[in-house]
């Protein structure tokens, strides 16, 4: 059987449908999903002998016709973008309008919005109904969805992962950047959407992990002839810096340091306030 991945919005969900004839990455189909009937980009094409689960199959190739109703729909969406944007002005409604989908068949139109609390919609819903003559959903996304929509450069000068690559947001936290020695400063560590950077999760096992086995900040250590306190880590070099009694620092690896004292009970509790 032969499954094609087929995704509708740029680095959004990744839709499975089985097929016939043939598909090449690259190629656009007409299929239906969870928001109507719409037109994808392939991903991904293989073969396999059994599926977990029955899923649609794909509606055709896109024709000459399709792209020609895709982008008459694209002006269509640049219209009601504008119409919705100017009727949430009008009922003062506290929510930003970000996106809108028109459906190849046109019997539905999304509008993707973001607001910080929840939206009676309902009056905006009748008045874009009685303009377009079709069914009307709203959908309300998150900040970091938007982003991904929307699209910028990060901190780092490259283009912004969630508009790039990634796909799914996986939960980062500020016990992160404590992990990895960052400088807790929000501006340096938020990403275009205001949240903590997506980034801060990629390493974050390897960090994890290497925080296990090293001493712990405070504790105090003896690395051959060298007995001081741990007062920095280094989970890249694997590496820790010992202060001695007389003050002087030494960088030792962590496979040669024997712990001789925890670290001190009001240390413990402030870095625990620290990573919280």
């Amino acid at each position: 059987m032969k499954i094609a991945i087929v995704e509708f919005m740029r680095v959004g969900q990744l839709y499975p449908y089985t097929f016939d004839g043939e598909l090449n990455i690259g190629d656009m189909v007409v299929a239906e999903y969870e928001r109507g009937l719409g037109m994808g980009k392939v991903v991904k094409v293989y073969e396999t002998d059994s599926l977990d689960e029955d899923i649609r199959s794909i509606v055709r190739k896109a024709t000459e016709e399709d792209f020609k109703i895709y982008q008459e729909n694209k002006e269509i969406e640049k219209e009601a973008f504008r119409v919705c944007r100017k009727e949430i002005e009008d009922l003062q409604l506290h929510m930003k309008l970000v996106k809108v989908d028109c459906m190849m068949d046109r019997k539905k139109i999304v509008f993707y919005f973001t607001s910080p609390t929840r939206v009676d919609f309902r009056t905006l819903v009748k008045r874009l109904a009685s303009v377009f003559k079709t069914r009307i959903e709203m959908r309300q996304i998150g900040v970091r969805d938007e982003a991904r929509i929307i699209g910028g450069l990060g901190l780092c000068g490259d283009e912004l992962c969630c508009s790039r690559f990634l796909r799914t947001f996986n939960p980062v936290s500020m016990k992160m950047t404590k992990e990895q020695n960052l400088n807790i400063n929000v501006k340096k560590i938020s990403g275009a959407c205001g949240r903590l950077m997506c980034c801060l999760w990629y390493e974050h096992e390897t960090y994890e992990e290497f925080l296990k086995t090293a001493p712990p900040m405070d504790s105090i250590g003896r690395a051959g002839d060298v007995e001081g306190r741990v007062v920095y880590i280094n989970p890249i070099k694997k590496t820790v810096i010992l202060r001695t009694q007389d003050g002087l620092m030494v960088e030792v690896s962590v496979s040669d340091v024997e712990m001789l004292a925890p670290p001190r009970e009001d240390s413990l509790k402030e870095h625990k306030e620290g990573v919280e």
